[in-house]
């Protein structure tokens, strides 16, 4: 998608989009630094985009306990410099964000009208960048998602195949319930979005978009075990079990009919996603 410019590089959503758009212009930091918002605005305004993906974010959750503001400029402050650079040149702006701006309450899946409740900073400063990109007006996208998970970077698949190798059995936490998605469809999602919103201005809002069926991080990790034919026994244990500096929702399962609905796409089987990691993985 030629005249395309995406925030981030070497991010698993970031380097899904550079196989299917490799036209489309990728920032790093060293292009653009997420903690100086006004040099996102004006990359934004300098580069005569058609169309702006923010694929870049401060995602280390328990590190952003210890490290707020960093995340806050990264999470908030920079989308909201992006958003009012696209609405000022009117062009599409497609954010990604997260299950982390709930609560994680109850056992239904989540709708993009359910109210929000982030438990932690990662969670907190994620919605703070969503309310900043709506209050910027323009036509703007925010894509909420859960459990990424790829071939590239640090993910809960990579670790899985990483221990399964090393041990017998894996203790891992039953509890929590959501989708596992894979950075290619996340990645293939944006650019259905970006060119739907391109020719029809009246497109965007906020949408759900994760992997199907919904299970846990023990059911999750099984299947990993499965599908590489790795012999380690996953042992189901509870959050309580397992305490990290921030607490993770329990309920993470996102209803995406809306998404379905406005722009035609389906949930992916993520297990069919995980065969494709395996295989890259492999090769």
């Amino acid at each position: 998608m030629s005249r395309l410019l995406v925030f981030g590089r070497t991010g698993q959503v970031a380097r899904e989009l550079a196989r299917l758009a490799p036209e489309a212009r990728y920032l790093g930091r060293d292009q653009a630094d997420l903690t100086d918002p006004e040099a996102c605005a004006r990359v934004i305004r300098d580069s005569g985009c058609a169309a702006v993906i923010n694929a870049a974010a401060h995602t280390a959750v328990d590190r952003a306990e210890s490290e707020p503001d960093l995340a806050r400029q990264i999470n908030a402050a920079a989308p909201a410099a992006m958003a009012q650079a696209t609405a000022a040149l009117g062009v599409p702006f497609v954010h990604i964000s997260t299950d982390y701006v709930f609560d994680g309450a109850g056992a239904q899946p989540r709708s993009e009208t359910d109210p929000t409740g982030p438990l932690g900073v990662y969670g907190r400063t994620k919605l703070e960048g969503e309310q900043a990109i709506a209050a910027a007006g323009g036509q703007w996208a925010v894509l909420r998602t859960s459990w990424v998970f790829s071939a590239h970077g640090a993910n809960f698949v990579k670790t899985m195949l990483r221990l399964g190798a090393e041990r017998e059995e894996l203790r891992v936490v039953a509890d929590q319930h959501g989708g596992p998605t894979p950075a290619a469809d996340i990645a293939g999602t944006c650019l259905i979005m970006v060119q739907a919103m391109r020719t029809d201005p009246a497109r965007g809002g906020i949408y759900h978009f994760s992997g199907a069926p919904d299970t846990s991080w023990a059911g999750f990790a099984r299947d990993i075990m499965l599908q590489a034919g790795l012999a380690c026994r996953i042992t189901d244990i509870a959050s309580s079990d397992y305490p990290t500096p921030a607490r993770r929702p329990m309920n993470s399962r996102l209803d995406c009919a809306a998404i379905r609905r406005d722009f035609g796409i389906a949930r992916p089987d993520w297990r069919a996603g995980l065969a494709q990691v395996l295989l890259e993985l492999n090769s």
